[in-house]
């Protein structure tokens, strides 16, 4: 891909799904227009569904002074559909989706385009997320997202890797990407950046992860609501083995056969005493190992508890919501519910 020359610049287009983002949204715009684009052609696209709260507006006014920002209304309110809607017309060479919670760091366009100039075989480059937290649970649920104990191999959130991945946040896509691969698939309310990233693999892309390409994620920060998104996570991620008829990843059935094992270990143990220390053994083994982890990734001793605690509601949300999708998709042969398609990130 030639992206671009001095008198012809690289024609990016960055795609914002977004609904009642009101408190982040100017900050991620400014974070754009702050941006190194020397060279470079920006358009950013807020794809928005309908929302109520002041977002429209605050788009509309940066829109007016910068007229390579503009509103597209997302009526389906889903983050697929709107991904697609900023991504389906032509007009661009490289497309960034970005969260409205985002902000990009100044050499964020210079770095991505490096890598894909660089690396002939990558069709999507990446990199890591500094997490900045607006409250004492949210910094402990992202202290437990940002170890490998609480989240495996994701290293766009750890930051331990270099290199080829599976798959990154606010990935930077050439356009011949979705020429050959198509677009996100609009049933998927969740999972549906994972299930695009195993089509680009399946297609012969490669995907890089690069530390200088940097972002920063307001967390808000909820156990409730982490609950709910890791249990939808686990129970889409079947649908997505369902489409492609494999397994994607083997890490994604650790959180399945932990609840299982605790469950059925405890049900068994009840039935045949003697199996109870065999259980109480595994039990020790898991909370010691989560301690340790915790203790490590805690920013003060005091966050250590609460580090536990979303240890403990990753593991135990995403292995319920697999072990749900298993007995929707797998076992009835379920359709994703219309209902279902309200949601958004």
């Amino acid at each position: 891909m030639t992206m671009g020359t001095h008198t012809d610049p690289t024609r990016i287009r960055v795609v914002i799904p977004c609904r009642n983002e009101k408190p982040y949204i100017a900050a991620c715009l400014r974070s754009l227009l702050d941006a190194n684009r020397e060279g470079l052609a920006v358009e950013a696209w807020v794809c928005d569904g309908l929302s109520e709260d002041g977002t429209r507006d605050e788009v509309m006014s940066f829109a007016a002074a910068h007229p390579w920002i503009r509103l597209v209304d997302n009526h389906q309110r889903t983050t697929p559909q709107a991904m697609n809607l900023g991504l389906r017309p032509p007009g661009y060479e490289v497309g960034i989706i970005l969260g409205a919670h985002a902000e990009v760091d100044r050499d964020f366009f210079q770095a991505n385009l490096s890598i894909l100039r660089e690396h002939a075989d990558v069709g999507c480059a990446g990199g890591t997320i500094e997490n900045v937290y607006l409250d004492a649970t949210s910094r402990r649920i992202g202290s437990a997202m940002g170890h490998p104990f609480g989240v495996g191999s994701a290293h766009f959130r750890t930051g331990l890797k270099e290199g080829y991945v599976d798959t990154v946040a606010f990935g930077a896509y050439r356009r011949e990407v979705f020429d050959r691969v198509g677009f996100f698939d609009e049933r998927l309310v969740r999972n549906q950046d994972d299930e695009f990233n195993y089509r680009v693999t399946k297609a012969g892309f490669r995907i890089w992860l690069a530390n200088t390409v940097r972002s920063r994620y307001y967390v808000r920060g909820s156990y409730a609501k982490l609950f709910k998104q890791y249990r939808q996570y686990g129970y889409w991620k079947v649908y997505v083995n369902r489409l492609h008829r494999t397994v994607t990843t083997l890490r994604q059935l650790v959180p399945a056969l932990f609840v299982v094992g605790s469950v059925m270990g405890a049900l068994i143990s009840v039935l045949l005493p003697v199996l109870l220390p065999v259980w109480l053994v595994g039990m020790g083994a898991y909370m010691l190992l989560a301690l340790v982890s915790a203790v490590r990734a805690a920013q003060a001793p005091g966050d250590i508890p609460g580090v536990l605690l979303a240890f403990f509601t990753l593991h135990a949300a995403y292995g319920i919501g697999y072990l749900q999708g298993i007995g929707d998709f797998l076992l009835l042969q379920k359709e994703p519910k219309a209902s279902a398609s309200n949601l958004t990130r």
